[in-house]
């Protein structure tokens, strides 16, 4: 590959202006609220890492993942899927109801968790004011069969659409519980372990950044943590005010935290490389 290689998505991609907006955080906290409602997916997480030691950890993780992926060569893609694929093929979980011993990397259990961050990335972004009309939505959806090859998926069993996407959260809603290990995420990211001097903070910032992530839920995942949301008109002022200030923050200021995915993309392919909402369906 070249010095000017443009990875999985490139420059041109859905993916890669959306991945560089700062709402992508509420997005992920999202995320993870709604992957917690597949018992079978959730207990893999669980029953194989200390989440509440290093639920920060695997947070940045999967932020890494994400950027890598979106933003690295096609070589550093390639081997961030298979790392993952490699780490999940030695995992497995028990049901202790049941006894039974399956492994992470079932499909089921893939499709799941990767249909639950594209929709949360895509939801938040959208609602939260990210200038995205429906036929550039369901390009996005369908980029993202090629990061779900990554993890393991077959491309052509994964949702390539918005009607595709709706129908599979359809078919999967009975599966869904609010058990003992979404109760254990639930109040994690209510409350996550803090060091005393940033309680205040915590309870000022990440609070709030949790509650509007848990708000932009859909109505059968609040029925089922058994909190209720506000207004949806409500959350999506709150949402759209969320925006507004994050994305007020100078682009290059928010992108120098590491790893700086975006700087060494716009370092490698040009100023013209450069993720910006007014590109999408340029």
């Amino acid at each position: 590959m070249t010095g000017r290689d443009p990875g999985l998505f490139g420059p041109t991609s859905v993916t890669w202006q959306m991945h560089g907006d700062p709402m992508m955080w509420v997005a992920g906290i999202r995320a993870l609220y709604l992957q917690a409602l597949h018992p079978r997916a959730v207990r893999g997480v669980l029953q194989n890492s200390d989440f509440r030691r290093d639920a920060w950890g695997r947070l940045m993780r999967t932020a890494d993942f994400v950027g890598t992926t979106t933003y690295g060569t096609t070589a550093a893609a390639e081997r961030a899927g298979a790392r993952v694929r490699r780490i999940h093929r030695l995992l497995g979980a028990t049901d202790p109801a049941t006894g039974e011993r399956y492994g992470v990397d079932e499909p089921e259990l893939l499709l799941w968790v990767h249909c639950a961050e594209i929709d949360s990335y895509l939801h938040v972004l959208r609602r939260s004011g990210f200038p995205l009309g429906d036929a550039d939505a369901d390009r996005y959806i369908a980029e993202h069969r090629v990061s779900a090859r990554l993890v393991g998926l077959d491309p052509d069993a994964v949702p390539a659409d918005r009607g595709e996407l709706a129908r599979y959260f359809e078919k999967v809603r009975p599966a869904l519980a609010a058990g003992p290990e979404a109760r254990e995420v639930d109040d994690f990211l209510l409350r996550p372990p803090t060091h005393p001097l940033l309680l205040p903070a915590r309870e000022v910032l990440w609070r709030r950044v949790a509650q509007l992530a848990y708000a932009s839920l859909p109505p059968y995942a609040h029925e089922l943590y058994g909190r209720p949301a506000p207004a949806a008109a409500t959350v999506t002022r709150r949402l759209r005010a969320t925006g507004t200030v994050l994305r007020c923050v100078p682009a290059r200021l928010r992108w120098q935290l590491p790893p700086k995915h975006v700087l060494r993309a716009m370092a490698r392919l040009g100023p013209g490389a450069r993720p910006a909402p007014y590109k999408v369906g340029r």
